[in-house]
């Protein structure tokens, strides 16, 4: 397969103006919370902690944007799935607990962002609205509508990924006045994500022909591959690629069961390691408490 993709040529495999903007996130962090913080406002430096999973976001924010798993997102599903599992799950958790808490009351407490983040970040409005999004976009006219606009793309994309900040907000908050939501609470919005989130999945696992026009039509998918690959080098490409069953030894209809099982289980991962960092820590503070001494003890 790596060298069938080859023909796509070196923008279209890693980005690298991409990699330059990424590039450009990571100098930005270091110089507004290390040496420059005081001229934003900011007090301490972020943890070590909070630096490592930073850098760890922005370089899978490359790895699903950039390089090679992006241009493979348009010929397979498999990897469509792969990442939009990375990017909308595992992404804005690194972002969230990476950001200091002291940027984050800058950017919330804004005048315009604070009343819509105060009421987008309610957890059933959060909930519905990110699991909504994510089904939607799946449904086969809009997602092959998005993937044959480079606007329309590019804003379903970032709408989903603000829905997917939204979402994670109630039970990561880093800021104290807003981590409302009692352990017990926080472990069933988690399950509650699971569910609504299963319908989407388990139509593209038992569909038993292509739901998507832009990975089984010759003429859909060429203009898919347009958001990634160059025109002039597409242009003079278009003639030698037959579809996308060139570069995957799978059908169309096992690529697209796979992503679907890609994507449940890799939402299963993520889900369930959130769990356990909720259960654990609840179960920990509770074994802390030392009961009152029974007062007929005491007498």
């Amino acid at each position: 397969m790596w060298l069938e993709l080859q023909i796509f040529g070196f923008r279209a495999l890693w980005s690298p103006y991409f990699l330059l903007f990424v590039i450009g996130l990571g100098v930005a962090y270091f110089l507004v919370t290390g040496p420059y913080r005081h001229k934003f406002g900011g007090t301490d430096k972020p943890t070590s902690k909070q630096q490592v999973m930073f850098y760890i976001a922005i370089f899978l924010l490359y790895v699903v944007k950039g390089a090679p798993i992006d241009l493979l997102s348009h010929i397979m599903l498999t990897a469509h799935m792969v990442q939009m599992a990375i990017y909308y799950l595992v992404f804005p958790i690194l972002v969230i607990k990476g950001i200091p808490t002291w940027i984050w009351k800058k950017v919330i407490g804004a005048p315009i962002i604070k009343p819509l983040f105060n009421l987008l970040t309610k957890p059933l409005i959060s909930l519905l609205l990110f699991n909504a999004l994510f089904s939607i976009y799946h449904i086969p006219g809009i997602f092959d509508f998005a993937k044959s606009n480079p606007i329309a793309h590019t804003t379903i994309s970032l709408v989903i990924l603000a829905a997917a900040f939204i979402v994670w907000w109630p039970i990561l908050s880093p800021i104290k006045e807003m981590d409302t939501m009692r352990p017990l609470v926080k472990i069933g919005y988690i399950f509650a994500n699971g569910v609504l989130i299963t319908p989407a999945c388990v139509l593209i696992i038992f569909a038993d022909h292509p739901l998507f026009a832009a990975y089984s039509q010759d003429g859909a998918w060429l203009q898919a591959l347009a958001l990634c690959v160059p025109g002039e080098v597409l242009e003079g490409i278009s003639f030698s690629i037959s579809g996308p069953e060139m570069f995957s030894p799978m059908s169309t209809v096992e690529d697209q069961q796979l992503g679907g099982i890609i994507m449940k289980i890799m939402q299963e991962i993520t889900y369930g390691i959130l769990l356990g960092r909720i259960f654990f820590k609840w179960f920990n503070q509770e074994s802390l408490r030392v009961d009152p001494i029974p007062a007929d003890i005491r007498n």
